[in-house]
């Protein structure tokens, strides 16, 4: 438990950016999910079609609900939980850091992530070791050679093209999921977990220089967002559990910050999805009554947001919750 890095103005934004997108980055479920993705402990099989048309719903609320422009990147069957982009990419602001995923059998995700960002048509050949994928952005279909070489090249050339800077983590001795980083639009919150260390952190803290970062060891879960998440400016959404609430008394000694908290009984359904759409104003995917019908009644609470409530029964049997599934990014100017 520590502090790594302050702003010298406090953070910057106090937490008016909180939430503010654009752009988001989202990928297809695989097959491969049903039987060979990564798991807590073994649990109830994915029935995959259910799972297709959930993130089917998830997608399109992104983009026909609430205006966005979704980037589609393509399933990798290889790549079992490709789906949790969330995990291979931290972005803030101006700046996007590629993570270096704990699960070694995850670290391939991030290439792809990288093109995708990138929305270019590539126009360079790798030779015959590739294979070639499609890969949507906006009415635009792109075909696409996929290898190691070319994606790591692609990555990093589809953060460029937003105008983003881009950060790789490439020391082999730092680990870093996205699932671990709350960002509370004033300063970083890092769990380490079984999938983040402390060089993991001490990198976003290098990277996010103008906020303060904090560690929060995470126990009994996946991830930090396993049990919170940002509800809004402000609010913290966590879970009733003793682990989730020791995690977040943490978070509130660390900061030099006052944080309202919504206390929903269900660890998961703590992870909600919070933006700030121009027109739309504070807009909350959170867990639907038919999975979590008590948390749903905490949700419904909130009179100030505009609240879509998303059914995510298959994905969670492998770990997966709301924020997983995209990457947000907020881009001011023209591309």
């Amino acid at each position: 438990m520590a502090g790594l890095s302050s702003s010298s103005g406090g953070g910057g934004g106090g937490g008016s950016s909180l939430g503010l997108c654009s752009h988001v980055v989202v990928r297809g479920l695989p097959e491969s999910l049903s039987q060979h993705a990564l798991r807590i402990e073994k649990g109830p099989e994915v029935d995959f079609a259910r799972a297709e048309r959930e993130h089917q719903l998830y997608v399109a609320v992104l983009k026909n609900k609430l205006g966005l422009q979704v980037l589609e990147l393509p399933a990798d069957e290889s790549l079992p939980d490709c789906v949790f982009v969330e995990d291979v990419a931290v972005v803030c602001e101006e700046t996007a850091l590629i993570t270096r995923p704990g699960a070694p059998s995850r670290r391939k995700e991030t290439e792809p992530v990288k093109m995708q960002m990138h929305g270019v048509k590539p126009k360079i050949s790798v030779g015959n070791v590739c294979k070639e994928q499609l890969f949507r952005e906006g009415s635009s279909v792109y075909r696409v050679r996929c290898c190691k070489a070319w994606q790591v090249d692609a990555m990093k050339k589809a953060l460029e093209s937003l105008n983003l800077n881009i950060v790789e983590m490439t020391d082999e001795n730092a680990t870093l999921d996205g699932g671990d980083v709350l960002f509370t639009g004033r300063e970083f919150f890092v769990g380490l977990s079984k999938r983040t260390n402390q060089r993991g952190a001490e990198i976003l803290a290098d990277t996010f220089k103008d906020y303060a970062v904090s560690t929060v060891p995470v126990y009994d879960s996946l991830h930090l967002k396993s049990f919170c998440s940002m509800a809004g400016p402000n609010l913290i959404a966590i879970g009733s559990t003793e682990a989730a609430q020791k995690a977040l008394k943490t978070m509130q000694q660390m900061s030099d910050h006052r944080y309202d908290k919504l206390t929903v009984p269900d660890n998961a359904a703590a992870n909600c999805l919070y933006l700030n759409i121009p027109g739309k104003g504070h807009v909350l995917l959170h867990r639907a009554p038919e999975e979590y019908p008590e948390s749903a009644k905490v949700f419904e609470k909130l009179k100030d947001h505009m609240l879509i409530p998303i059914t995510n029964t298959e994905v969670e049997k492998v770990d997966g919750l709301l924020t997983c599934c995209s990457v947000l990014i907020n881009k001011t100017s023209e591309l």
